[in-house]
């Protein structure tokens, strides 16, 4: 979303009386405020009383007036303010926290796991000296944390409700979110001890059975009882706090067939035959990396293939939280559990072994080889960030085989919305078409979507006096706030309502984006079935004003893609590597969204003739990454690359060639018939009156682009404004005077250069 520029308001705040956001970190304001800041609800915005302090924002009830804000008394405190004072409100930026350190009661520091602390945290924006209760938010993307309060309230017991916490530090500084990958620890020097209470500096079970005799760093393993008929079975098995996932079977794991079958052979074999493998002299030892987008259903996938077999999981952020020392120390003690047929499965394992390794890698990885190889442990390590793992993880002594899950297709959504809404009341609903809107959608989303249907629902048959169904709209309606974590960190393009049919002409434009972006969507068994790739690339030239971006929001606005633009010259850097960096990440971002457009505003910025620049080779190295990505050896799927110019011959050559932005689409300026399909679509909510011929207009408006007409209708609407503020529609007289106003902006000589360039491609 795009923020209007050093927007801000200040509203008067009342306390948030409703029990759904008691302690959550949420502030509700109204739809205008909303609005007027660029904002959408759960995005984050930064609270300025007399302290500041950050928080998510959601649209508040109706019926509240547009300048309160409704904020609860956890977050009124993190202000510095008292309800009915002033506060101002102010979009800001995030970054999803790599580390927090807080400080709490000897009950939480010495009773809570990391796993069960940072769900309860989820999705929680905070800064440093804020105060944040252990309530989880428990609404918007990705925080549906039923399971977490289960925990909670075994954990910490009845009073979990009204723990508070402190925020002591967070990495990296100023306001930051709680992601699935961020590391949590106690601050022992804060923490508030109770009278008698041994100090702790790491995450404790409340399960004395499940920790080890030294106590040490123990919080972070938790052992998951198998049946006791398998072979192999210790008997000191303890079972710990309650599994993750409870219910989750095989058959849950919609979409994943082909993985659960490959772990599965994989472990038997490993596990129950290794005297075959033996036999045939291979090694029975079994390292598996996982990796995924956050959210997919990673570790889930593998609690439920080893629900039957000794499972022994160690939480990679809460463990990499920990000192060195102790961070060895609890992988030892996580081997240890698992020796003799156990299973060993390291959640988030970037967060323990990072791409740049400490020193105490090195004897983690040491420890790990020497179980798996002699100690008969099995290694399962799950990632969304693969690039940020220590290499040595993927050794052929290690984890040498890797599976993949990956981003969930429409027919995946479309099955896993049924799976997750089987046992729901619902209407009669069209799943295929909110499958065809949720692109970049995981699991995680999905329950989400699901969870906000249900309010959505729940609201209407409150008021109604109905009974609770989920309707259609419920879902549709519910897309419009949720946002997948895979776009949670990304800024997007700002859509409104437009539709394609709001673009007035541009039959051809429209034809080539429907052919190369919504076909391959829509009609995959097409493509596959006449045995041929859709097209990658397109490239819209043409003069300034004409509609490129336009109708690019325009395909943006089906919902059915991840959209993700950038002008050219926003990815060069003065960094030596830093813009070949910036074209990875965004196609990376691209993929890991997928069925994803990266729309290349101004691409001539990006992309100029290679030889004929004067910036020491940096510009030629980004063309060649830019190549590389579009025509390399990692297949590009379900990604579209959508480049915009009005200097066509700027733009190294090779990047125009088929396999790469292959179809050149002209976007000439408007004709008379054009204009007036322009004029009729930008016209469409403006009553004009009777004496307005928006056809006989068109034909007196040479020189006007796509943009100069939708600039004519509105300044034409200022003008009905200034003759009388009690207007009721815009007539010719105002038109006329608004021509006066707006003039021609297309340069007669800039279009016969790019006419001649159109003319030289279509000879050619």
């Amino acid at each position: 979303m795009n923020h209007a520029e050093d927007a801000q308001v200040t509203l008067v705040a009342r306390l948030n009386t409703s029990h759904m956001d008691s302690r959550r970190g949420v502030v509700r304001v109204h739809a205008e405020v909303l609005s007027a800041l660029g904002l959408r609800e759960w995005d984050a915005i930064g609270l300025y009383g007399t302290r500041s302090t950050a928080a998510v924002v959601a649209r508040s009830p109706e019926g509240t007036a547009p300048r309160v804000a409704l904020l609860d008394d956890v977050t009124l405190s993190n202000a510095g303010i008292r309800e009915d004072a002033t506060v101002i409100v102010r979009p800001i930026a995030v970054q999803g926290a790599r580390r927090i350190v807080l400080s709490g009661s000897a009950l939480t520091t010495t009773s809570l796991d990391p796993g069960t602390l940072r769900q309860a945290l989820l999705g929680k924006v905070l800064a440093v000296g804020d105060t944040v209760s252990l309530l989880p938010r428990d609404l918007g993307p990705g925080t549906s944390t039923s399971t977490a309060t289960q925990a909670l309230r075994l954990s910490v017991g009845i009073t979990w409700t009204s723990e508070l916490l402190t925020v002591v530090s967070t990495d990296p500084g100023g306001a930051v979110s709680v992601q699935p990958n961020s590391a949590l620890s106690w601050d022992k020097t804060t923490s508030r001890q109770q009278p008698g209470a041994r100090p702790s500096s790491t995450f404790e079970s409340s399960n004395a059975a499940a920790r080890q005799s030294s106590g040490t760093g123990a919080g972070t393993i938790t052992v998951h009882q198998r049946e006791q008929h398998d072979t192999g079975t210790r008997s000191n098995w303890q079972p710990e706090t309650p599994k993750h996932d409870e219910g989750i079977s095989v058959g849950d794991l919609v979409g994943m067939a082909e993985q659960v079958t490959m772990l599965t052979d994989w472990l038997s074999l490993a596990l129950d035959e290794p005297e075959l493998l033996a036999s045939l002299g291979a090694s029975p030892r079994l390292g598996v990396l996982v990796t995924g987008p956050a959210g997919v259903g990673k570790a889930t996938f593998a609690r439920a293939v080893c629900a039957k077999r000794a499972l022994v999981e160690l939480d990679g952020p809460g463990t990499g939280a920990l000192e060195a020392g102790s961070r060895a120390e609890t992988v030892s003690q996580a081997i240890e559990s698992a020796r003799g047929g156990g299973v060993l499965l390291i959640t988030e394992i970037d967060a323990l072994l990072p791409s740049d390794p400490e020193p105490v890698s090195s004897l983690i990885l040491s420890r790990l080889r020497r179980a798996i190889s002699d100690e008969g442990v099995v290694l399962i390590a799950t990632t969304a960030h693969p690039d940020g793992v220590d290499r040595r993880i993927r050794g052929q002594d290690l984890c040498d085989r890797e599976i993949t899950v990956a981003l969930p297709g429409s027919s995946t959504r479309r099955a896993l919305l049924d799976h997750l809404l089987r046992d729901v009341p619902t209407a009669e609903l069209d799943l295929e078409a909110v499958s065809l809107r949720t692109p970049g959608f995981v699991a995680a989303d999905l329950m989400a979507l699901r969870r906000e249907g249900a309010l959505r629902a729940a609201s209407r048959a409150s008021k109604d006096g109905t009974e609770g169904v989920i309707e259609q709209r419920d879902l549709l309606g519910a897309l419009e706030v949720i946002r997948p974590l895979s776009r949670s960190g990304t800024e997007e393009l700002s859509i409104g309502s437009l539709t394609l049919d709001d673009v007035g002409d541009m039959v051809e434009t429209k034809q080539a984006l429907t052919e190369t972006v919504l076909w391959p969507l829509r009609h995959p068994d097409t493509f596959k079935r006449l045995g041929v790739d859709p097209p990658r690339g397109v490239l819209l030239y043409g003069p300034p004003g004409c509609g490129k971006t336009f109708v690019v929001r325009a395909l943006a606005s089906s919902g059915q893609l991840s959209v993700h633009s950038v002008k050219g010259s926003e990815l060069m850097d003065k960094w030596v590597g830093a813009s070949e960096k910036a074209v990875r990440d965004l196609f990376q971002r691209a993929r890991n969204t997928a069925p994803s457009l990266i729309f290349l505003d101004e691409i001539d910025a990006l992309v100029p003739r290679r030889g004929q620049s004067t910036d020491s080779g940096v510009g030629d190295k980004v063309v060649a990454a830019l190549l590389t990505e579009l025509d390399g050896t990692e297949p590009l799927r379900d990604v579209v690359v959508l480049g915009a110019t009005n200097r066509p011959e700027l733009i190294d050559p090779a990047v125009l060639r088929p396999g790469r932005l292959e179809r050149l689409v002209f976007v000439p300026p408007p004709d008379s018939d054009a204009r007036a399909a322009i004029l009729r679509a930008a016209g469409g909510s403006i009553p004009l009156a009777d004496d307005v011929n928006l056809d006989e207009l068109a034909e007196n408006l040479d020189g006007y682009s796509a943009a100069d007409c939708a600039a004519l209708l509105r300044e034409a609407a200022l003008a009905a404004m200034r003759r009388s503020m009690d207007a009721t529609d815009v007539t010719a007289d105002d038109v006329a005077t608004a021509r006066k106003a707006v003039r021609p902006s297309l340069d007669p000589d800039q279009v016969a250069s790019i006419k001649a360039f159109a003319d030289r491609r279509s000879a050619e």
